[in-house]
Order: C-alpha cells, then structure tokens, then sequence
C-alpha cells in the first residue's frame, strides 16, 4: 500500500465554492474512486487556498489511469479546473507525490 500526498492551490476567489462542491462530491464519482483503487482519501484546505490531498492506494499509476478512463472523471476534472491556481491541465493531471520522509505507524 501506498500513502500519497500531493498539493494544489485552489483560488482565493473560490475557495468557499470549491468547500461547498466537496460536501456534495457525485456519488458515481465517489464510487469511481472507490473502483479505482482510492482509499482513505481526504482534501484539507488552508485559508489562503493552499489544498493537501491525500490517499493511499496499492498502484499510483493503476488508480490514476483508471479514473482517467471514467467518463463521471472527465466531467468532474472540467468542472474542478477553473477552481484551481497554475494549473495548464486537469486537476488529477497536477498529482506531484511528495516525498514521504517520515511515517509513525
């Protein structure tokens, strides 16, 4: 299993918005997730927009290919985009893992 932890910035100006999508996510988008080999996943938001997501899955590569072939990803990667600061792609398409350099289990 892997833990992965990646950062965004969602724009001052959205920031509520973006809150608000997150408490009513799709639920063939959470299912997706599921399906696709997401677990434990959660976004926390900073004030200033600075977002830290996280997961943790048995294949990065496996579970990113797989919602990148969901049709219910495509719609919600368009409708998250113009949340988002420095950002040329999709969202899930700006998922740079950090490196993990401490973990207490």
């Amino acid at each position: 299993m892997r833990r992965v932890c990646f950062l965004l910035k969602v724009r001052a100006d959205r920031i509520e918005e973006y809150t608000r999508r997150h408490a009513e996510v799709w639920p063939d988008m959470l299912a997706a997730l599921r399906e696709t080999g997401w677990r434990n996943y959660s976004l926390f938001l900073r004030p200033d927009g600075l977002l830290v997501g996280y997961f943790e899955t048995d294949d990065l590569d496996a579970a990113l290919a797989g919602m990148a072939a969901r049709e219910v990803n495509t719609r919600w990667q368009t409708e998250m985009a113009p949340f988002f600061e420095g950002l040329d792609g999709a969202p899930d398409e700006g998922i740079t893992p950090l490196t993990e350099v401490f973990h207490l289990d």
